[in-house]
Protein backbone atom coordinates (compact mmCIF):
# COMPACT_ATOMS: atom_id res chain seq x y z
CA UNK A 1 0.00 0.00 0.00
CA UNK A 2 1.13 3.53 -1.14
CA UNK A 3 0.99 4.88 2.48
CA UNK A 4 2.49 1.59 4.77
CA UNK A 5 5.31 1.92 2.19
CA UNK A 6 6.30 5.52 1.90
CA UNK A 7 6.51 5.28 5.99
CA UNK A 8 8.89 1.96 5.64
CA UNK A 9 10.80 3.68 2.87
CA UNK A 10 11.62 6.70 5.64
CA UNK A 11 12.35 4.29 8.26
CA UNK A 12 14.62 2.32 6.22
CA UNK A 13 16.37 5.14 4.01
CA UNK A 14 15.92 8.12 5.98
CA UNK A 15 17.81 11.07 4.70
CA UNK A 16 18.95 9.04 1.49
CA UNK A 17 17.77 11.74 -1.74
CA UNK A 18 14.94 10.51 -2.89
CA UNK A 19 13.94 13.48 -5.67
CA UNK A 20 15.65 16.41 -6.85
CA UNK A 21 13.14 18.95 -7.75
CA UNK A 22 13.44 21.07 -11.11
CA UNK A 23 13.93 24.19 -8.92
CA UNK A 24 16.82 22.43 -7.44
CA UNK A 25 16.34 21.60 -3.75
CA UNK A 26 15.76 18.09 -2.95
CA UNK A 27 13.37 15.81 -0.55
CA UNK A 28 14.81 12.64 1.44
CA UNK A 29 13.02 9.79 1.77
CA UNK A 30 12.03 11.24 5.32
CA UNK A 31 11.19 14.41 4.00
CA UNK A 32 8.52 12.85 1.38
CA UNK A 33 6.61 10.50 4.42
CA UNK A 34 6.57 13.43 6.75
CA UNK A 35 5.65 16.09 4.25
CA UNK A 36 2.99 13.63 2.60
CA UNK A 37 1.58 14.05 6.10
CA UNK A 38 1.17 16.96 6.64
CA UNK A 39 -0.41 17.43 3.21
CA UNK A 40 -3.13 14.48 3.88
CA UNK A 41 -3.82 16.36 7.26
CA UNK A 42 -4.73 19.36 5.57
CA UNK A 43 -6.76 17.54 2.74
CA UNK A 44 -8.70 16.44 5.35
CA UNK A 45 -9.50 19.67 6.88
CA UNK A 46 -10.98 20.37 3.85
CA UNK A 47 -13.18 17.57 3.66
CA UNK A 48 -11.43 15.66 1.99
CA UNK A 49 -11.58 11.28 3.01
CA UNK A 50 -12.12 8.08 1.50
CA UNK A 51 -13.33 7.65 -1.60
CA UNK A 52 -12.94 11.37 -2.78
CA UNK A 53 -11.33 12.26 -5.72
CA UNK A 54 -8.46 15.11 -5.55
CA UNK A 55 -7.41 15.96 -9.04
CA UNK A 56 -3.59 17.05 -9.57
CA UNK A 57 -3.71 19.67 -12.50
CA UNK A 58 -0.09 20.34 -11.94
CA UNK A 59 3.40 19.55 -13.44
CA UNK A 60 6.03 16.96 -12.54
CA UNK A 61 7.59 17.78 -9.45
CA UNK A 62 7.83 17.66 -5.38
CA UNK A 63 3.69 19.05 -5.14
CA UNK A 64 2.45 16.66 -7.30
CA UNK A 65 4.12 13.84 -5.58
CA UNK A 66 3.40 15.17 -2.08
CA UNK A 67 -0.19 15.49 -3.24
CA UNK A 68 -0.49 11.77 -4.62
CA UNK A 69 0.71 10.27 -1.45
CA UNK A 70 -1.04 12.70 0.67
CA UNK A 71 -4.37 12.04 -0.66
CA UNK A 72 -3.59 8.23 -0.81
CA UNK A 73 -3.00 8.41 3.13
CA UNK A 74 -6.58 9.10 3.47
CA UNK A 75 -7.88 6.42 1.05
CA UNK A 76 -8.60 9.45 -1.59
CA UNK A 77 -7.93 9.07 -4.99
CA UNK A 78 -5.93 10.71 -7.06
CA UNK A 79 -6.59 12.17 -10.56
CA UNK A 80 -4.16 12.72 -12.77
CA UNK A 81 -4.29 15.59 -15.18
CA UNK A 82 -1.35 16.37 -17.72
CA UNK A 83 -0.45 20.24 -17.69
CA UNK A 84 0.27 20.05 -21.40
CA UNK A 85 -2.92 19.74 -22.27
CA UNK A 86 -5.26 21.96 -23.99
CA UNK A 87 -7.56 24.25 -21.44
CA UNK A 88 -10.68 22.21 -23.24
CA UNK A 89 -8.90 19.06 -22.99
CA UNK A 90 -7.55 19.57 -19.28
CA UNK A 91 -12.11 20.66 -18.40
CA UNK A 92 -13.01 17.59 -20.20
CA UNK A 93 -11.17 15.77 -18.05
CA UNK A 94 -11.52 17.00 -14.90
CA UNK A 95 -15.69 17.07 -15.99
CA UNK A 96 -15.30 13.63 -15.82
CA UNK A 97 -12.95 13.46 -12.57
CA UNK A 98 -15.48 15.32 -10.72
CA UNK A 99 -12.98 15.92 -8.28
CA UNK A 100 -13.78 17.18 -4.92
CA UNK A 101 -10.20 19.24 -4.55
CA UNK A 102 -8.44 20.40 -7.25
CA UNK A 103 -4.32 21.13 -6.63
CA UNK A 104 -3.94 23.71 -9.99
CA UNK A 105 -0.71 25.97 -10.65
CA UNK A 106 -1.33 30.18 -9.42
CA UNK A 107 -2.10 31.09 -13.42
CA UNK A 108 -4.95 28.11 -13.95
CA UNK A 109 -7.03 30.83 -13.06
CA UNK A 110 -10.81 29.44 -13.90
CA UNK A 111 -10.07 27.42 -16.74
CA UNK A 112 -9.98 24.30 -14.84
CA UNK A 113 -11.92 24.74 -11.48
CA UNK A 114 -15.67 24.74 -13.03
CA UNK A 115 -16.03 21.06 -11.73
CA UNK A 116 -14.40 21.28 -8.67
CA UNK A 117 -15.65 22.13 -5.13
CA UNK A 118 -12.72 23.55 -3.69
CA UNK A 119 -9.59 24.82 -5.23
CA UNK A 120 -6.23 24.76 -3.93
CA UNK A 121 -3.32 27.21 -5.82
CA UNK A 122 -0.18 24.84 -5.79
CA UNK A 123 3.04 27.44 -6.76
CA UNK A 124 5.93 25.76 -7.48
CA UNK A 125 8.42 25.67 -4.48
CA UNK A 126 11.85 27.49 -4.63
CA UNK A 127 12.90 26.08 -1.34
CA UNK A 128 11.54 22.56 0.80
CA UNK A 129 9.70 24.86 3.37
CA UNK A 130 7.56 26.34 1.10
CA UNK A 131 6.59 23.06 -0.79
CA UNK A 132 2.47 23.49 -0.52
CA UNK A 133 3.03 25.13 2.94
CA UNK A 134 -1.03 26.78 2.03
CA UNK A 135 -1.72 23.28 2.29
CA UNK A 136 0.01 21.37 4.86
CA UNK A 137 -0.12 20.95 8.52
CA UNK A 138 3.16 21.16 10.04
CA UNK A 139 3.88 18.30 12.32
CA UNK A 140 0.56 16.71 12.18
CA UNK A 141 0.23 13.05 10.42
CA UNK A 142 -3.24 11.53 10.19
CA UNK A 143 -4.81 8.42 11.52
CA UNK A 144 -3.81 5.13 9.87
CA UNK A 145 -6.09 3.69 7.34
CA UNK A 146 -7.24 0.09 7.04
CA UNK A 147 -6.92 -0.10 2.99
CA UNK A 148 -8.57 -3.00 1.39
CA UNK A 149 -7.16 -4.49 -2.10
CA UNK A 150 -9.83 -3.42 -3.86
CA UNK A 151 -10.06 -0.15 -3.14
CA UNK A 152 -9.56 2.86 -5.80
CA UNK A 153 -6.01 4.95 -5.54
CA UNK A 154 -5.28 6.28 -9.01
CA UNK A 155 -7.38 7.27 -12.16
CA UNK A 156 -4.84 7.67 -15.25
CA UNK A 157 -6.17 8.95 -18.30
CA UNK A 158 -5.79 7.74 -21.77
CA UNK A 159 -3.92 10.38 -24.26
CA UNK A 160 -7.29 11.08 -26.18
CA UNK A 161 -5.95 10.51 -29.58
CA UNK A 162 -9.13 8.83 -30.47
CA UNK A 163 -11.20 11.18 -28.49
CA UNK A 164 -11.88 12.59 -24.86
CA UNK A 165 -9.70 10.78 -22.56
CA UNK A 166 -11.14 7.89 -20.46
CA UNK A 167 -9.52 7.50 -17.23
CA UNK A 168 -8.25 3.78 -16.21
CA UNK A 169 -9.14 2.97 -12.58
CA UNK A 170 -6.16 1.61 -10.50
CA UNK A 171 -6.74 0.13 -7.30
CA UNK A 172 -4.71 -1.29 -4.05
CA UNK A 173 -4.62 -4.91 -5.68
CA UNK A 174 -3.00 -3.78 -9.12
CA UNK A 175 -1.08 -1.23 -7.86
CA UNK A 176 1.05 -3.92 -5.23
CA UNK A 177 0.80 -6.57 -8.01
CA UNK A 178 2.68 -4.24 -10.28
CA UNK A 179 5.42 -3.23 -7.71
CA UNK A 180 6.02 -6.41 -6.54
CA UNK A 181 6.58 -7.18 -10.61
CA UNK A 182 8.13 -4.58 -11.40
CA UNK A 183 10.79 -4.23 -7.77
CA UNK A 184 10.45 -7.33 -6.08
CA UNK A 185 9.69 -8.63 -3.04
CA UNK A 186 13.07 -6.76 -1.28
CA UNK A 187 13.90 -3.49 -0.71
CA UNK A 188 16.81 -1.05 -2.04
CA UNK A 189 18.81 -1.71 -5.51
CA UNK A 190 17.94 1.83 -7.12
CA UNK A 191 19.84 3.63 -9.03
CA UNK A 192 20.33 7.32 -9.93
CA UNK A 193 17.71 8.02 -12.70
CA UNK A 194 15.18 11.35 -14.01
CA UNK A 195 11.23 11.38 -14.45
CA UNK A 196 11.49 13.31 -18.07
CA UNK A 197 7.18 12.62 -18.91
CA UNK A 198 4.53 13.60 -16.72
CA UNK A 199 3.20 12.56 -13.58
CA UNK A 200 -0.18 11.95 -14.85
CA UNK A 201 1.00 9.40 -16.86
CA UNK A 202 0.38 5.55 -16.24
CA UNK A 203 4.85 5.44 -15.16
CA UNK A 204 4.30 7.32 -12.23
CA UNK A 205 0.65 6.68 -10.99
CA UNK A 206 1.28 2.98 -11.07
CA UNK A 207 5.36 2.68 -10.39
CA UNK A 208 5.36 5.11 -7.73
CA UNK A 209 5.36 2.46 -4.45
CA UNK A 210 8.18 0.67 -6.47
CA UNK A 211 10.19 3.63 -6.89
CA UNK A 212 9.75 3.85 -3.30
CA UNK A 213 11.11 0.67 -2.44
CA UNK A 214 14.01 0.57 -4.10
CA UNK A 215 15.28 3.76 -2.93
CA UNK A 216 16.25 5.89 -5.52
CA UNK A 217 17.17 8.56 -6.25
CA UNK A 218 15.20 10.15 -8.82
CA UNK A 219 15.64 13.84 -10.76
CA UNK A 220 12.81 15.61 -11.97
CA UNK A 221 12.56 17.57 -14.88
CA UNK A 222 9.46 19.50 -15.53
CA UNK A 223 9.78 19.91 -18.85
CA UNK A 224 11.57 17.30 -20.71
CA UNK A 225 14.22 18.52 -22.99
CA UNK A 226 17.08 16.33 -24.94
CA UNK A 227 19.76 18.58 -23.88
CA UNK A 228 18.80 19.13 -19.86
CA UNK A 229 18.23 14.99 -20.57
CA UNK A 230 22.06 14.42 -21.43
CA UNK A 231 23.34 16.81 -19.13
CA UNK A 232 22.03 14.96 -16.40
CA UNK A 233 22.88 11.66 -17.72
CA UNK A 234 26.22 12.64 -18.08
CA UNK A 235 26.81 14.89 -14.78
CA UNK A 236 25.25 12.48 -12.35
CA UNK A 237 27.03 9.17 -14.01
CA UNK A 238 23.65 7.66 -14.58
CA UNK A 239 23.74 3.65 -15.24
CA UNK A 240 20.10 3.60 -17.64
CA UNK A 241 18.71 5.97 -19.81
CA UNK A 242 14.89 5.77 -20.11
CA UNK A 243 11.97 7.07 -21.98
CA UNK A 244 9.77 7.02 -24.98
CA UNK A 245 10.86 6.58 -28.82
CA UNK A 246 10.41 10.05 -29.33
CA UNK A 247 12.78 11.16 -25.96
CA UNK A 248 15.53 8.57 -27.45
CA UNK A 249 15.48 9.90 -30.92
CA UNK A 250 15.87 13.45 -29.98
CA UNK A 251 18.65 12.68 -27.57
CA UNK A 252 20.25 11.36 -30.46
CA UNK A 253 19.28 13.64 -32.97
CA UNK A 254 21.08 16.52 -30.61
CA UNK A 255 24.08 18.61 -32.27
CA UNK A 256 26.13 17.46 -29.03
CA UNK A 257 25.00 14.16 -28.50
CA UNK A 258 28.82 13.07 -28.84
CA UNK A 259 30.53 16.02 -26.79
CA UNK A 260 28.90 14.21 -23.45
CA UNK A 261 30.80 11.61 -21.45
CA UNK A 262 27.74 8.97 -21.81
CA UNK A 263 30.46 6.14 -20.68
CA UNK A 264 28.42 5.48 -17.79
CA UNK A 265 25.10 4.15 -19.27
CA UNK A 266 25.06 0.47 -19.37
CA UNK A 267 21.00 0.26 -19.99
CA UNK A 268 18.50 1.49 -22.49
CA UNK A 269 14.93 0.97 -21.43
CA UNK A 270 12.22 2.13 -24.17
CA UNK A 271 8.52 2.01 -23.95
CA UNK A 272 5.08 3.99 -24.37
CA UNK A 273 5.54 3.01 -28.24
CA UNK A 274 7.34 0.77 -30.73
CA UNK A 275 10.69 1.69 -31.67
CA UNK A 276 12.05 1.19 -35.27
CA UNK A 277 14.81 -0.75 -36.13
CA UNK A 278 16.47 2.45 -37.32
CA UNK A 279 16.18 3.89 -33.86
CA UNK A 280 17.02 1.13 -31.89
CA UNK A 281 19.98 0.05 -33.79
CA UNK A 282 21.73 3.37 -33.76
CA UNK A 283 21.01 3.97 -29.78
CA UNK A 284 23.16 0.74 -29.48
CA UNK A 285 25.77 1.92 -30.69
CA UNK A 286 25.81 5.23 -29.89
CA UNK A 287 25.70 4.88 -26.22
CA UNK A 288 27.03 1.59 -26.73
CA UNK A 289 25.01 -0.06 -24.15
CA UNK A 290 22.16 -2.53 -24.18
CA UNK A 291 18.33 -2.29 -25.62
CA UNK A 292 15.03 -3.58 -23.69
CA UNK A 293 11.65 -2.33 -25.11
CA UNK A 294 8.71 -2.25 -22.79
CA UNK A 295 5.05 -2.73 -23.88
CA UNK A 296 1.99 -2.05 -22.41
CA UNK A 297 -1.20 0.57 -22.70
CA UNK A 298 -2.69 2.61 -20.11
CA UNK A 299 -5.38 -0.19 -18.68
CA UNK A 300 -2.90 -2.77 -18.56
CA UNK A 301 -0.38 -1.64 -16.16
CA UNK A 302 1.95 -3.94 -17.51
CA UNK A 303 2.49 -6.26 -20.70
CA UNK A 304 5.65 -7.17 -22.81
CA UNK A 305 9.22 -6.77 -23.17
CA UNK A 306 12.48 -7.57 -24.29
CA UNK A 307 15.18 -8.87 -21.30
CA UNK A 308 18.52 -7.26 -21.67
CA UNK A 309 20.29 -10.66 -22.15
CA UNK A 310 17.39 -11.91 -25.28
CA UNK A 311 19.02 -11.46 -28.69
CA UNK A 312 19.98 -8.04 -29.93
CA UNK A 313 17.43 -8.58 -32.53
CA UNK A 314 14.42 -9.30 -30.36
CA UNK A 315 14.31 -5.40 -29.65
CA UNK A 316 14.77 -4.20 -33.20
CA UNK A 317 12.17 -6.66 -34.76
CA UNK A 318 9.25 -6.81 -32.13
CA UNK A 319 8.00 -5.76 -28.47
CA UNK A 320 9.07 -8.76 -26.99
CA UNK A 321 7.32 -11.55 -25.29
CA UNK A 322 4.69 -11.50 -22.49
CA UNK A 323 5.27 -11.25 -18.96
CA UNK A 324 5.20 -14.22 -17.07
CA UNK A 325 2.00 -13.22 -15.39
CA UNK A 326 0.98 -11.62 -18.79
CA UNK A 327 -1.82 -13.40 -21.35
CA UNK A 328 -1.31 -12.37 -24.99
CA UNK A 329 -4.17 -12.76 -27.29
CA UNK A 330 -4.05 -11.93 -30.90
CA UNK A 331 -7.99 -11.72 -31.99
CA UNK A 332 -9.74 -11.42 -35.11
CA UNK A 333 -13.83 -8.99 -35.43
CA UNK A 334 -15.29 -11.97 -33.36
CA UNK A 335 -13.06 -11.82 -30.37
CA UNK A 336 -11.91 -14.99 -31.52
CA UNK A 337 -7.81 -16.04 -31.82
CA UNK A 338 -6.47 -15.89 -35.09
CA UNK A 339 -3.19 -17.91 -36.62
CA UNK A 340 -0.33 -17.83 -35.61
CA UNK A 341 1.64 -15.15 -37.96
CA UNK A 342 -1.65 -13.18 -38.97
CA UNK A 343 -2.77 -9.84 -37.87
CA UNK A 344 -5.57 -9.12 -35.28
CA UNK A 345 -6.53 -7.27 -32.26
CA UNK A 346 -3.87 -7.39 -29.58
CA UNK A 347 -5.23 -8.11 -25.79
CA UNK A 348 -3.41 -8.17 -22.47
CA UNK A 349 -5.17 -10.11 -19.58
CA UNK A 350 -2.93 -10.08 -15.99
CA UNK A 351 -3.60 -9.51 -12.37
CA UNK A 352 -2.38 -5.78 -13.41
CA UNK A 353 -5.44 -5.28 -15.59
CA UNK A 354 -7.42 -1.81 -14.82
CA UNK A 355 -10.60 -2.32 -12.99
CA UNK A 356 -12.48 -0.03 -14.97
CA UNK A 357 -13.00 3.60 -16.78
CA UNK A 358 -13.89 5.57 -13.80
CA UNK A 359 -17.73 6.08 -13.92
CA UNK A 360 -17.70 4.73 -17.90
CA UNK A 361 -19.70 1.47 -17.38
CA UNK A 362 -20.39 1.47 -21.03
CA UNK A 363 -16.78 2.23 -21.89
CA UNK A 364 -15.37 -0.24 -19.72
CA UNK A 365 -17.84 -2.99 -20.99
CA UNK A 366 -16.59 -2.09 -24.78
CA UNK A 367 -13.17 -2.11 -23.66
CA UNK A 368 -13.03 -6.12 -22.18
CA UNK A 369 -13.56 -9.03 -24.16
CA UNK A 370 -15.61 -12.09 -22.34
CA UNK A 371 -12.93 -14.10 -21.72
CA UNK A 372 -11.65 -10.45 -19.31
CA UNK A 373 -8.74 -9.42 -21.69
CA UNK A 374 -8.69 -5.56 -22.38
CA UNK A 375 -8.47 -4.24 -26.00
CA UNK A 376 -5.21 -2.47 -26.08
CA UNK A 377 -5.94 -0.74 -29.57
CA UNK A 378 -2.88 -1.87 -31.29
CA UNK A 379 -3.45 -4.39 -34.05
CA UNK A 380 -0.42 -7.09 -34.57
CA UNK A 381 1.00 -10.69 -34.75
CA UNK A 382 2.60 -13.41 -33.14
CA UNK A 383 5.89 -14.39 -34.72
CA UNK A 384 7.47 -18.04 -35.27
CA UNK A 385 9.50 -17.16 -31.90
CA UNK A 386 6.55 -16.21 -29.83
CA UNK A 387 7.49 -12.52 -30.01
CA UNK A 388 4.66 -9.97 -30.92
CA UNK A 389 5.42 -7.74 -33.53
CA UNK A 390 2.90 -4.89 -33.93
CA UNK A 391 1.32 -3.50 -37.31
CA UNK A 392 0.02 -0.06 -35.66
CA UNK A 393 -3.25 1.02 -34.53
CA UNK A 394 -6.33 -0.57 -35.57
CA UNK A 395 -7.51 3.19 -36.23
CA UNK A 396 -4.81 3.96 -38.02
CA UNK A 397 -4.62 1.11 -40.67
CA UNK A 398 -5.64 2.34 -44.09
CA UNK A 399 -6.37 0.81 -46.79
CA UNK A 400 -4.72 1.15 -50.91
CA UNK A 401 -7.08 -0.17 -53.63
CA UNK A 402 -8.39 -2.84 -51.45
CA UNK A 403 -5.74 -3.71 -49.61
CA UNK A 404 -4.78 -3.07 -45.99
CA UNK A 405 -1.49 -1.21 -44.52
CA UNK A 406 -0.33 -0.57 -41.08
CA UNK A 407 1.76 2.39 -40.75
CA UNK A 408 4.05 0.77 -37.96
CA UNK A 409 5.11 -1.84 -40.60
CA UNK A 410 6.03 0.13 -42.95
CA UNK A 411 7.64 3.01 -40.92
CA UNK A 412 9.94 -0.44 -39.14
CA UNK A 413 11.23 -0.59 -42.69
CA UNK A 414 11.58 2.74 -44.06
CA UNK A 415 13.25 3.88 -40.72
CA UNK A 416 16.67 2.26 -41.60
CA UNK A 417 16.69 3.79 -45.02
CA UNK A 418 19.98 6.31 -45.57
CA UNK A 419 19.62 9.51 -44.42
CA UNK A 420 16.37 8.97 -42.55
CA UNK A 421 16.39 10.57 -38.96
CA UNK A 422 12.58 10.02 -37.96
CA UNK A 423 9.71 8.69 -40.19
CA UNK A 424 5.86 8.22 -39.69
CA UNK A 425 3.37 7.11 -42.54
CA UNK A 426 -0.15 8.77 -42.85
CA UNK A 427 -2.77 8.50 -45.59
CA UNK A 428 -3.89 10.72 -48.31
CA UNK A 429 -6.98 10.86 -50.13
CA UNK A 430 -6.66 9.58 -54.04
CA UNK A 431 -9.43 9.27 -56.23
CA UNK A 432 -8.30 6.42 -57.71
CA UNK A 433 -7.16 4.37 -54.52
CA UNK A 434 -9.22 5.18 -52.20
CA UNK A 435 -5.97 6.38 -49.85
CA UNK A 436 -2.17 6.27 -50.39
CA UNK A 437 0.47 6.51 -47.86
CA UNK A 438 2.71 10.09 -47.46
CA UNK A 439 6.01 9.34 -45.76
CA UNK A 440 6.25 12.16 -43.32
CA UNK A 441 10.24 12.55 -42.78
CA UNK A 442 12.89 13.64 -41.05
CA UNK A 443 16.13 13.91 -42.48
CA UNK A 444 19.37 13.86 -41.32
CA UNK A 445 21.21 16.27 -42.69
CA UNK A 446 17.94 18.91 -44.07
CA UNK A 447 20.47 20.26 -46.75
CA UNK A 448 19.81 16.52 -48.72
CA UNK A 449 16.79 15.19 -47.28
CA UNK A 450 15.97 11.48 -49.14
CA UNK A 451 13.76 11.48 -51.68
CA UNK A 452 10.78 9.55 -52.38
CA UNK A 453 12.41 7.25 -55.17
CA UNK A 454 15.09 5.73 -52.61
CA UNK A 455 12.50 5.42 -49.79
CA UNK A 456 10.40 3.46 -52.60
CA UNK A 457 13.57 1.34 -53.38
CA UNK A 458 14.70 0.44 -49.70
CA UNK A 459 11.43 -0.26 -49.24
CA UNK A 460 10.48 -2.73 -51.69
CA UNK A 461 13.17 -5.04 -50.62
CA UNK A 462 10.49 -6.28 -47.60
CA UNK A 463 7.17 -4.66 -48.27
CA UNK A 464 4.41 -5.37 -50.84
CA UNK A 465 4.42 -2.60 -53.33
CA UNK A 466 0.61 -1.77 -52.52
CA UNK A 467 2.51 -0.47 -49.17
CA UNK A 468 5.27 1.23 -49.65
CA UNK A 469 4.57 5.06 -49.74
CA UNK A 470 3.40 7.30 -52.73
CA UNK A 471 4.25 10.95 -51.69
CA UNK A 472 6.94 12.99 -49.43
CA UNK A 473 6.63 15.48 -47.37
CA UNK A 474 9.94 16.87 -45.31
CA UNK A 475 9.33 17.97 -41.88
CA UNK A 476 12.15 19.35 -39.45
CA UNK A 477 10.49 17.75 -36.22
CA UNK A 478 7.87 14.83 -36.39
CA UNK A 479 4.35 15.98 -34.66
CA UNK A 480 3.94 14.73 -31.05
CA UNK A 481 1.16 14.90 -28.29
CA UNK A 482 1.12 15.97 -24.93
CA UNK A 483 2.52 12.62 -23.63
CA UNK A 484 5.11 12.89 -26.34
CA UNK A 485 3.72 10.47 -28.41
CA UNK A 486 3.33 10.57 -32.54
CA UNK A 487 0.26 12.78 -33.19
CA UNK A 488 -1.25 10.87 -35.91
CA UNK A 489 -3.98 13.56 -36.58
CA UNK A 490 -1.74 16.45 -36.60
CA UNK A 491 0.24 13.89 -38.89
CA UNK A 492 -2.56 13.24 -41.34
CA UNK A 493 -2.86 17.23 -42.04
CA UNK A 494 0.72 17.40 -43.05
CA UNK A 495 0.40 14.32 -45.33
CA UNK A 496 -2.72 16.58 -47.15
CA UNK A 497 -1.76 19.88 -47.25
CA UNK A 498 -0.02 19.73 -50.40
CA UNK A 499 -2.01 16.60 -52.38
CA UNK A 500 0.32 17.36 -55.79
CA UNK A 501 4.07 17.33 -53.81
CA UNK A 502 6.44 14.76 -54.38
CA UNK A 503 3.47 12.17 -55.61
CA UNK A 504 4.72 9.18 -57.56
CA UNK A 505 3.47 8.14 -60.64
Amino acid sequence: MLATTAAEAARRFGDRIAYVTPQGWSLSYRDVDRLSDEVAVGLARRGIGRGDVVALVLPPGAEYLLGYLGAAKLGAITAGVNTRLTDTERRAVIERADPRLTLVLPDAGTEVGTAAADQVVAAPADELAGCLAGLRIPGESPPPIEAAPDDPVAIVFTSGTTGTPKGALYCHRQLDFITHTDAGDGWGGGTRTFAGTSFAHLGFMTKLEGSLRRGSTTFIMERWSAEESLRLIAREHMTSAAGVPTQLALMLAHPDFDRFDLSSVRFIIVGGGPVTPGLAQEARARFDAQLATRYSCTEAGIGLGTAFDDPPEDAVESVGRPHHAVDLAVLDDDDQPVQPGEVGAVCLRSPAVMTGYWRDADATADAFTADGFVRTGDVGFVDDQGRLQLAGRSREMYVRGGYNVYPVEVEAVLSRAPGVAGIALAPRVDRVMGEIGVAVVVPTDPSRPPSLDSLRDRGRRDLAAYKLPEAIVITDALPLTPMDKLDRATLGQMASTDPDAGASS
